[in-house]
């Protein structure tokens, strides 16, 4: 019975870390949150960590994006910026992760080799790809920057290259994450069905 609450408690803990929101404020911070509303100039919002809280709101000029429980965005583009390359140079930086928020989809595959690896081995062995991915800045050819205009500038290279490390380090970590509740939950099943089979 007790290796039964422990199964369903690792269910639970598994299904809670994807049901969450990702709010990326303009300034690069990543909020995770349930998003409850999206009006015309503003997003009402709970902390993910005390849903039962209060009601926030944030302007929507203040967001660039939210990422979805699902996997689906919403992107808040600033449509009056006439020209990336009359932004000032300290926006460059914002501007760049803020783009790498948008843009930058090289993590796939060391996202997907370190669950698959954490998967067919073991929680383990997968910890060699997690820890040598995540620690790596990403390829530039994986970049998928916008402009290439914008990355000659100093500022705007800085801020796109250290959020796609930091998008890249969160999305390999998850993964192996994944990876590693899946296989407590399968050892957990099978050896409750051991036990079960064995009476």
């Amino acid at each position: 019975m007790k290796k039964l609450e422990v199964l369903l408690l690792l269910i639970f803990i598994s299904i809670q870390v994807h049901a969450q929101d990702v709010l990326t404020k303009k300034n690069g911070e990543d909020i995770i949150v349930k998003v409850l509303e999206i009006g015309q100039t503003e997003i009402k919002y709970k902390m993910f960590n005390n849903t039962e809280g209060p009601t926030f709101s944030i302007l929507k000029s203040d967001v660039v994006m939210v990422q979805y429980e699902n996997g689906t965005r919403s992107i808040f583009a600033n449509e009056n910026q006439s020209s990336h390359s009359e932004v000032k140079s300290g926006d460059l930086y914002v501007n760049g992760q803020r783009d790498a928020s948008i843009y930058y989809k090289g993590y796939k595959p060391a996202g997907t080799g370190t669950l698959f690896t954490t998967l067919l081995f073991s929680p383990l062995v997968g910890l060699i790809p997690a820890l040598i991915t995540s620690s790596t800045e990403p390829k530039e050819a994986n970049l998928g920057f916008p402009n290439s205009e914008l990355m000659d500038q100093s500022e705007y290279y800085r801020g796109y290259t250290q959020k796609s490390k930091k998008i890249k380090s969160g999305k390999v970590w998850k993964n192996w994450g994944i990876g590693f509740g899946i296989t407590v939950i399968t050892v957990v099943a099978l050896t409750q069905a051991d036990i079960v089979y064995f009476y």
